[in-house]
C-alpha cells in the first residue's frame, strides 16, 4: 500500500535570483519557519527535494501533545498549542486541529508516579493535566471493553491535527506572504564568502542568499556532512495503520504499550505501538554507537533492530559532492520505509480487544515512516557558530510534528537575531562538542 498522500502543493516555476533565507526542506519545520520569516517581511525560498510534507511531516502520527514531553521541550510546546488554536485562522486553510485531550495509560504504579512527578513541569503555563485513577479512566473511556492500567495521566489541551493537510497550509500561508516554495529542487551545496553563507546551488540553479536553515529531518546529517559540519542523528522508523471510517471508538487520543490511537478528522483511526520502533542497522549506527549508549540503556526495550538492505544502500551511498554533480537527494526523492509485518500485524489485535467496536474495521493504508533522532532526543535549533549564516532545525526525534509551529518560530528568531521566544539553550547545536552531558532525560 502506498503512504499517504499530502495536500498538493504545486511549486513555483521560477527560481529566484536572491532571497533573505533559504530553507533547505519542506516539512513542517521548514515551512513553519519560512511563514514566521515571511510575516516578518522578509525574503524567503524553500527548497524541496521532493513535495511538501511527503515524509515524516505527513507519515506521523498527528498528535500535538505537551504532556511526556521531555521538560527541556515543555515551554517550547506550550507556545506550540498556543500558535496551534489559531493556526486555521493564521493560515486561511484547515489543519484538522482539534483539543481533544490526550491519556497516556500507566501499566503500573512506577509509571503512574513518573507521571505524577512529571506534571509540575507544566506549571508555570497555565495548562492543566490530572491523574485519573483506574476507576476514572474506565469512566473516561466508556467504548473500551478492556483497558489494562492502573491510571492515566490526562491532559485535555493536548490534540491533533491531520499531518496530511499541515504542512502544505503552513507552506501555503507562507507563499501568501511571498515566499517562494520550490518543489523537486534539491540544494546540493551551501556557498560561503569569507566564511559566511552567500548562496545555494540547487539543482535548477543558484540561489543568493544570506542565512540558510536546515531542515531535512532524516536527511539533515546527510547534507551537513558534504559541507564538514557533523549533526548526530540516526533513524527510527515508526509504523503506522489508517482503519477506515468507524463508530463506536474512542474521541480521545490513547497511549498504551501495546498501541497508540487517534481518531482522524475523516471518521477512521491512526494507529501505531505505543512502545516500539525499528532502528536499521546502518554505517551511522557504528560511527555513533558511543553516542547513544545513554538513550539504548533507557529505552532498550521500546527498540527492534533491524538489519537490511538498507545498511548496503547507505555504505554505498555518496558522502560528498560537488554543485556541478548529481546529490543522493536527486536519487531518492522520497524516502519510503516498509512497514514491518511484524510491528503492524497485531495492531488491530490488540486495539479489537480494548474497543469492541473497532475489532473488524478494515485497514486502509500501512504505512512507515523515519524518524532522525539526535543522542539525546532533543532538536537542534541553532546557528551553526562556525558558518556564520548557516543554521539547523532538525533531530526532533519523533515529536517534530506538534511543536512545529513554535519550532519554526524559534528558528526564525534566531535567524533574524530577535529576541527568542524561549530560552534556546538546550537545543544549541554546540552541545555535542562544548563537553555537556547528552542523554534523554530520564524522568520522562
Amino acid at each position: 500500500m502506498p503512504g499517504p498522500t499530502p495536500v498538493p502543493v504545486h511549486g513555483d516555476q521560477k527560481l529566484p535570483a536572491r532571497v533573505d533565507v533559504v530553507i533547505v526542506g519542506g516539512g513542517i519545520i521548514g515551512c513553519s519557519t519560512a511563514l514566521e520569516l515571511a510575516e516578518a517581511g522578509h525574503s524567503v525560498a524553500i527548497c524541496e527535494k521532493g513535495g511538501i510534507g511527503h515524509e515524516q511531516s505527513s507519515r506521523n502520527w498527528g498528535w500535538v501533545r505537551i504532556s511526556r514531553r521531555d521538560p527541556r521541550e515543555v515551554p517550547l510546546m506550550a507556545e506550540a498549542i498556543r500558535l496551534w488554536r489559531n493556526l486555521d485562522a493564521r493560515t486561511g486553510r484547515s489543519t484538522g486541529y482539534r483539543s481533544a485531550g490526550i491519556m497516556f495509560v500507566c501499566d503500573d504504579e512506577d509509571r503512574f508516579e513518573k507521571y505524577r512527578r512529571w506534571q509540575r513541569h507544566l506549571e508555570p503555563f497555565q495548562i492543566t493535566s490530572r491523574m485519573l485513577g483506574a476507576r476514572e479512566l474506565h469512566g473516561m473511556t466508556p467504548e473500551a471493553d478492556r483497558i489494562e492500567g492502573v491510571g492515566a495521566l490526562y491532559t485535555p489541551e493536548d490534540g491533533r491535527a491531520e499531518p496530511q493537510k499541515a504542512a502544505p497550509a503552513i507552506a501555503e500561508a507562507a507563499r501568501d506572504k511571498g515566499a517562494a516554495i520550490l518543489t523537486g529542487c534539491a540544494v546540493r551545496v551551501v556557498e560561503t564568502e569569507a566564511g559566511r553563507v552567500s548562496g545555494v546551488v540547487t539543482e535548477r540553479g543558484r540561489i543568493a542568499c544570506d542565512a540558510v536553515v536546515v531542515a531535512g529531518g532524516a536527511w539533515s546529517n546527510l547534507f551537513l556532512g558534504n559541507m564538514g559540519v557533523d549533526l548526530p542523528s540516526l533513524g527510527v522508523v515508526s509504523h503506522v495503520i489508517r482503519t477506515e471510517p468507524a463508530e463506536g471508538g474512542p474521541d480521545h487520543a490513547i497511549w498504551t504499550d501495546d498501541f497508540a490511537i487517534r481518531k482522524r478528522e475523516d471518521g477512521g483511526y491512526t494507529v501505531s505501538r505505543g512502545a516500539g520502533t525499528t532502528v536499521d542497522i546502518v554505517p551511522n549506527s557504528i560511527r555513533y554507537g558511543l553516542k547513544y549508549l545513554a538513550a539504548l540503556r533507557m529505552q532498550h526495550r521500546e527498540l527492534h533492530f533491524r538489519l537490511g538492505k538498507r545498511f548496503l544502500h547507505e555504505a554505498m551511498r555518496a558522502k560528498s559532492w560537488r554543485a556541478d554533480e548529481e546529490t543522493p537527494f536527486e536519487r531518492d526523492r522520497v524516502f519510503d520505509p516498509a512497514p514491518s509485518p511484524r510491528m503492524v500485524g497485531r495492531l488491530m489485535d490488540h486495539v479489537g480487544n480494548a474497543f469492541p467496536a473497532l475489532r473488524n474495521v478494515p485497514v486502509a493504508q500501512r504505512w512507515a515512516g523515519c524518524i532522525d533522532v539526535t543522542p539525546d532526543a532533543i532538536p537542534v535549533i541553532s546557528a551553526v557558530e562556525s558558518t556564520p549564516g548557516l543554521h539547523i532545525a532538525s533531530g526532533f526525534s519523533g515529536h517534530g510534528f506538534g511543536i512545529g509551529p513554535a519550532a519554526g518560530g524559534l528558528m526564525a528568531d534566531i535567524v533574524l537575531n530577535r529576541t527568542p521566544r524561549v530560552d534556546a539553550r538546550e537545543f544549541r547545536f554546540s552541545r555535542f562538542t562544548d563537553g555537556s552531558r547528552i542523554a534523554p532525560d530520564e524522568g520522562f
